[in-house]
């Protein structure tokens, strides 16, 4: 797959606004004055809902983030749940658990990190790559920073994200993508690994 660069290109962890002090968080409430300006901004938001409607499906994935006025926006929408990372971790433990016991000829697990931008970059692609070899292919998700990972990452001698392990109908590993460079050396490193295992008959 090329010659290894000298120094190591890995993907580095972007911090995203996680902090729960935040100014976007709606739970300012300014003085009297100020309270017909937010009735025209309660207003205007319920109008955009109603717009929203009728929208493309992409600002349908805003909802989710919905305020909930009838707590006074103090409480998100709860559209989804949202997993804590122990949760999380049994959740993808088990998909993985199901996809050996499924038989299929191969199995992947993706190694990543929720702050990693290639590796959200790469999450439509991944999930056409299953669903166009289901047949005798499964891919699963492994967050690299969550402890429940951890036998496994020290298993595979996983030291970088995004990393991808090919595993065989009976979960022994057979190869794995190296440093990631690019997204386009990520991708061209999967489909090397599917090609390791693929049916003869998959173009």
């Amino acid at each position: 797959m090329g010659s290894t660069p000298k120094q190591p290109f890995f993907c580095f962890k972007w911090p995203w606004d996680v902090d729960p002090n935040n100014p976007f968080n709606c739970s300012f409430e300014g003085p009297w004055l100020f309270k017909s300006l937010q009735n025209v901004g309660a207003f205007a938001f319920n109008f955009v809902n109603k717009v929203s409607k009728s929208s493309p499906p992409w600002i349908n994935t805003f909802k989710a983030l919905r305020l909930d006025a009838s707590t006074a926006g103090n409480k998100i929408s709860q559209s989804r749940k949202i997993l804590t990372p122990e949760e999380q971790g049994e959740a993808e433990n088990r998909a993985f658990a199901a996809a050996l016991a499924s038989g299929k000829e191969a199995t992947v697990i993706e190694f990543y990190s929720p702050k990693c931008r290639l590796c959200n970059s790469l999450l439509n692609f991944v999930m056409e790559m299953e669903a166009r070899n289901s047949n005798w292919l499964s891919i699963v998700m492994a967050d690299a920073e969550n402890d429940k990972w951890l036998p496994e990452l020290l298993h595979y001698d996983i030291r970088y994200v995004p990393c991808f392990v090919l595993l065989d109908k009976h979960g022994k590993a057979l190869a794995k993508t190296g440093i990631p460079s690019s997204r386009l050396h990520v991708i061209a490193g999967l489909s090397h690994l599917l090609k390791l295992k693929a049916p003869k008959n998959t173009p």
